[in-house]
């Protein structure tokens, strides 16, 4: 096959699957100064190196397209939990919580800061970043539960621009968290209106996802339909035994606003429990100001007890307290809650659930992390095999060891992309092998528009996974969540190893992704 006589590498004879949804096809894959020079079988080319990936698939590497794992990169640009996944690009400032806009002087205070620190940290890993519309409304109007002057909206449509000017792939909302909750239909319309000319998605944690997730969804589609965007639902789900049976009426809700020209789409990550604040307990309204004015609530004599009874209904439409595991805390003195069911740990002090779950907010300061056990497994495969379906960790990035070793994580962060290999693609068959690496690579790289990523093409960046089909795994659980994935020998970022034999290599060659505007 023609091509360039001479490259830096070249992986001899693996199944490529190109990213496209299509088939593999046996062939090499010539890599030089990062980019992908030649793909064909028995390449001429001479490899300044050769590697034998016969019996491995190879894939684009893999796009996580709702990603926390931008949060350690500054104790750890190693990444390890994620490039050992065969991702090699993260998609950051999800959930209505971005590092731009700020106000605080002792770091960066816009988008394009942001990612010249991210270049200067030379992580292992690709940084893409929404602009977080929480944040946003954070520096303009603060805490408070209140509409937005005619000023303050100006302002924050003008911050929510620069950031996307300064290479943001799109807008988020957290809208169970503040002060995201206290944003009105109008504002994020107004707030999302220039995404609409660039083409980049509103990504929503929508309003609610379990007894009023019909209205949240309505209320997505009518945010992207009245900015004119494309919609992507956050990690889409129906929370609670009693609202599984919505699944149908969801998929038929998102498919008519397909049918109708609304470009959406939504992610999920492949576990029935989801990863929260403890605080996502008690009711928005309740953390109107601020930590320190909910913190009072929970401990007032008029206040407390209704907000209790509120957060103990929330845990029995999950099934109960010990449903409830604690992921994370502040307090030294709490590190024994760490990994523990709440029912199970209250009951072992002889405290009442409602009131250790106040007592741990009140001692590390609101901030207190938990896994909620609340999704169907057969709900959770229909929507990871759904055609306008794609896959994300929602997960930070972790180690087994170093700095990234901290909390009781969520297994998510280190094994949502080979479960979906291994557990629903090569056990359950609820998916093909080329749908997943499809909904992996070039679905999400189409989404927020990475031209040159998430699919194996002569002239795109060489990022590229090799795995073993018949052998990736995910290797973490809730009970041992430090574990990291098996059946994925080599991950390459920008022409790099980052994996290599299994095993992690120094390289740190990612870099912060600017989208340019269409």
């Amino acid at each position: 096959a023609p091509g360039p006589s001479r490259a830096d590498l070249v992986l001899r004879g693996g199944a490529v699957f190109d990213g496209s949804g299509a088939p593999a096809m046996e062939a090499d894959i010539a890599i030089t100064a990062g980019r992908i020079s030649a793909i064909g079988p028995r390449l001429a080319a001479n490899g300044g190196e050769e590697v034998d990936v016969r019996g491995l698939a190879v894939a684009p590497g893999f796009i996580d397209i709702h990603s926390h794992g931008d949060g350690s990169l500054s104790a750890d640009p190693r990444a390890a939990s994620v490039v050992r996944q065969g991702i090699t690009t993260i998609v950051a400032g999800q959930d209505g919580g971005s590092r731009a806009p700020s106000r605080r002087d002792d770091g960066p205070q816009t988008m394009a800061e942001v990612f010249a620190a991210f270049d200067s940290l030379r992580p292992a890993v690709n940084v893409a970043s929404m602009v977080g519309l929480g944040t946003v409304r954070g520096v303009v109007v603060g805490a408070d539960d209140r509409p937005a002057t005619a000023a303050e909206l100006e302002q924050m449509v003008a911050l929510v621009s620069q950031a996307l000017a300064d290479g943001a792939c799109g807008a988020s909302t957290g809208l169970e968290y503040t002060p995201g909750a206290f944003a009105s239909r109008e504002e994020l319309i107004a707030l999302c209106r220039p995404l609409a000319q660039r083409g980049l998605p509103y990504a929503t944690h929508m309003r609610n996802e379990d007894d009023e997730l019909m209205e949240a969804v309505d209320e997505a589609i009518a945010v992207a339909t009245g900015a004119g965007c494309p919609l992507q639902i956050s990690h889409l789900k129906t929370q609670g035994p009693r609202n599984w049976p919505k699944i149908d009426t969801v998929l038929a809700r998102i498919e008519a606003a397909d049918a109708a020209g609304l470009e959406i789409a939504f992610d999920r990550y492949p576990y029935t429990a989801y990863q929260t604040g403890l605080s996502n307990l008690f009711p928005p309204s309740s953390r109107d100001g601020g930590t320190a004015a909910f913190l009072a609530r929970l401990a007032g004599a008029d206040t407390g007890p209704a907000l209790r009874a509120q957060a103990a209904a929330k845990a029995e439409s999950i099934g109960g307290w010990d449903n409830v595991m604690i992921a994370s805390v502040r307090a030294e003195s709490d590190k024994a809650a760490e990994g523990q069911r709440l029912g199970t740990y209250a009951k072992s002090l002889g405290v009442p659930p409602d009131e250790l779950t106040v007592a741990l907010l009140t001692r590390n300061d609101g901030n207190v992390g938990m896994v909620g056990f609340a999704m169907s497994e057969d709900n959770l495969a229909r929507f990871l095999a759904h055609p306008l379906g794609m896959v994300c960790s929602d997960g930070g990035a972790f180690a087994v060891q170093g700095p990234a070793r901290r909390g009781h994580p969520h297994p998510r962060g280190l094994g949502s992309f080979p479960r979906v290999l291994g557990h629903f693609v090569r056990q359950t068959k609820a998916l093909t092998l080329e749908q997943a690496v499809w909904k992996m690579s070039g679905f999400p790289a189409s989404r927020v528009r990475i031209a040159d990523r998430g699919r194996l093409r002569v002239g795109g960046a060489a990022d590229v996974v090799a795995f073993d089909p018949a052998t990736v795994a995910d290797r973490a659980t809730f009970t041992d969540p430090f574990q990291y994935p098996t059946g994925i020998p080599h991950v390459l970022v920008n022409g790099a190893f980052a994996v290599r034999d299994g095993e992690q290599t120094d390289s740190r060659t990612g870099r912060a992704i600017r989208i340019q505007s269409r």
